[in-house]
């Protein structure tokens, strides 16, 4: 009788306690919704993920500087601004002049002088270090880029075409808040090859159907980025010693977690899937470092057709979610993910609005990325088995700075 009683008790509870779902979170402007604390990111939970979920790793070895010290009283969440889409520039360098800006001569101040903003929302320019061509020579010589959340990867960019780069590329981009498409007929996604689509094919930013390839010639090359997730350290040690300090040592310990799975990338490394390291520009808050940024893909759904309903009336779901992701029930399903090369084996069956046919399913655009802080060498192996390989917060309440969640449809700000 007790067992019983305590058992409606809870579930009485549950029922009558809100809910942070995002259908109940008041919408902004753009579609999206601000998520209120606890609600962006799931937390790991020590009964579904472990008891050591929340643990340090005990056998890193890697320390930072004894004088090494940050703010650890603020409070992180929320404490980022908007960001519409995040554009990482080639420089095959790891520190910068304090403004990546004032590089003369350089895209990045191009970027700024050019006089055009993009149509579709604040653009967050990081100097990266990422390889440049190998006939680059001077900073006014083309290099390339790569544009998230499409994980698109531009190359030839030089200053002069900048205009061109923000107008026919950025503007139409897939952007923090546009809304992730699941699905995609195979009429419309000829070269998924299980790498990315085409970013022409994606939905554009507006909600507006894919707009069609350019015939127009044009001295830009875009290509899909082959990583599944990326990690974006700050090491410009021009604005603040500890980001230079903080950011090889922690590239040294992701690496040594990576490794042991096939997920590891070096910077010349372009096999599909795993996961890419770079060193970019100040993004604010060095106080709080060391500051990692983490985007995380979405999967597509690729169903054989042309996009078509088949008029049954009984459309179905794909159930096409996060890479990867722990919807809650504390399982990764990994007979559907080869981690090493981010390709995802399709079930079959057909999907909403698309009609019938098998489902094969790839790496699309970036669906998430997830802002932290103050975080240490003994996080890493955390974070790699719980948000990047999950999309779950180890300690959001000491380490989440925001982010967004396109699939979700909330942000942060």
């Amino acid at each position: 009788m007790t067992t019983s009683f305590t058992s409606a008790l809870k579930r009485g509870r549950a029922f009558l306690t809100p809910t942070n779902s995002s259908t109940t979170i008041p919408r902004l402007d753009d579609g999206a919704a601000k998520a209120p604390e606890g609600a962006l990111f799931p937390k790991v939970d020590p009964a579904v993920d472990g008891e050591d979920c929340d643990h340090d790793c005990e056998s890193c070895s890697i320390r930072y500087p004894a004088k090494f010290k940050i703010d650890e009283d603020d409070k992180l969440y929320g404490n980022v601004n908007a960001w519409a889409t995040h554009m990482l520039v080639a420089t095959g360098k790891t520190d910068w002049v304090r403004d990546v800006s004032d590089e003369k001569g350089s895209v990045m101040e191009a970027i700024r002088d050019c006089g055009l903003k993009p149509s579709n929302g604040k653009l967050m320019l990081s100097a990266s270090n990422m390889p440049l061509p190998q006939e680059h020579h001077f900073p006014s010589d083309p290099t390339t880029i790569l544009l998230l959340p499409s994980f698109t990867i531009i190359e030839n960019v030089s200053p002069d075409t900048v205009p061109t780069l923000i107008e026919d590329h950025i503007s139409s981009a897939p952007t923090s808040t546009t809304p992730f498409p699941s699905t995609i007929p195979t009429s419309l996604a000829p070269d998924i090859a299980g790498l990315s689509l085409n970013p022409s094919l994606a939905t554009q930013s507006n909600g507006s159907p894919p707009r069609p390839i350019s015939s127009s010639p044009s001295p830009l090359a875009t290509r899909p980025c082959p990583h599944r997730y990326l990690i974006l350290l700050c090491s410009q040690n021009t604005r603040d010693a500890r980001c230079g300090q903080s950011a090889p040592l922690l590239r040294r310990e992701f690496e040594r977690h990576l490794r042991p799975l096939g997920l590891y990338r070096d910077l010349q490394d372009e096999r599909p899937g795993g996961v890419g390291i770079y060193f970019i520009s100040h993004v604010g808050g060095h106080k709080y470092s060391a500051n990692v940024l983490i985007y995380r893909r979405g999967e597509v759904g690729v169903v054989e057709g042309n996009g078509i309903d088949d008029g049954d009336g009984d459309p179905k779901s794909t159930g096409v979610g996060h890479l990867g992701v722990d919807e809650g029930d504390g399982k990764v399903e990994s007979s559907q993910v080869d981690a090493s090369n981010g390709l995802i084996r399709g079930t079959g069956g057909k999907a909403s609005g698309h009609g019938k046919g098998k489902e094969s399913v790839g790496m699309g655009e970036g669906s998430q990325c997830i802002w932290l802080a103050r975080v240490r060498p003994e996080d890493c192996e955390g974070i790699v088995k719980h948000t990047i390989l999950k999309g779950k917060v180890v300690k959001p309440e000491r380490q989440l700075r925001g982010g967004f969640d396109r699939q979700k449809g909330l942000v942060s700000w």
